[in-house]
């Protein structure tokens, strides 16, 4: 690998670390750039997923404030969310891509949807009657959280944004504690499919590093941005910026 695409890489890594920590759109930059430098669509998705858990790394070093007394929710969703990916690496070293691929920008879209209409979502859940509790009134968010894993493990383009529409929805809280969280969640999934990727699947190590490092100073940056910025014209920001995948992942498809 010469020295430009190294430093593509490290380029695309610090911007994907602050669109992945910010909105959830990580491979926004960081596949493409992968693309760009060389390498087949097969092994820059693995090697994408190996280099974008210094995203979760980077993020949890920064969002420790937004993080402080939520360590028993979050064991809860990494648990989840890596037990999800686990199936969905699988899925991905043992199935065609294809089809699910067609799946993912509406995936994708549906995601920035939720996040665009989140309160007036919120507000209709508030006004529907609650029947039972405890495990039945989590299934839903379970389900949820197990499938946004998957996801992340099979393919991972635009995780963060479903995974922050599940949480939100889930929730009333600050953006930016969801965010945080959604962080985390991501990465445990993230995490055992890079696990397996990295015994079983053609990842480009060289690649991998340079994208990592960019990657690992973009997410640490990442979390001090998203407590200076007003909460809805980031949430539609997220929104309008996950569509815009969608479109292009579309384009592509088509």
């Amino acid at each position: 690998m010469g020295a430009d695409s190294v430093l593509l890489l490290a380029a695309a890594g610090v911007a994907s670390g602050l669109t992945g920590s910010i909105a959830g759109l990580a491979s926004l930059f960081s596949y493409p750039a992968l693309l760009a430098a060389g390498l087949p669509p097969v092994a820059a998705n693995v090697t994408n997923t190996v280099a974008l858990f210094s995203n979760t790394v980077g993020t949890a070093a920064g969002s420790r404030e937004e993080l402080r007394g939520q360590r028993r929710r979050l064991v809860r969703l990494a648990l989840l969310a890596a037990a999800g990916g686990t199936v969905g690496a699988a899925l991905l070293l043992g199935t065609p891509t294809s089809a699910f691929e067609r799946v993912v920008p509406w995936l994708i879209a549906l995601g920035s949807v939720l996040i665009l209409v989140r309160e007036p979502l919120r507000r209709l859940a508030e006004n529907l009657p609650q029947r039972g509790g405890g495990l039945r009134a989590r299934l839903p968010l379970t389900c949820a959280v197990l499938l946004v894993g998957l996801y992340g493990g099979y393919f991972g383009a635009a995780a963060g944004v479903l995974m922050l529409a599940v949480l939100s929805l889930s929730g009333n809280e600050p953006l930016r504690v969801t965010n945080a969280v959604k962080n985390i969640a991501t990465g445990a999934a993230n995490l055992t499919a890079a696990i397996a990727y990295a015994f079983l699947a053609p990842v480009d190590w060289g690649a991998a590093a340079a994208l990592s490092l960019g990657c690992l100073v973009g997410s640490r940056v990442g979390p001090v941005v998203v407590r200076r910025i007003p909460e809805k014209p980031l949430r539609i920001a997220i929104a309008l910026a996950g569509l815009g995948l969608a479109l292009s992942l579309w384009r592509e498809a088509g």
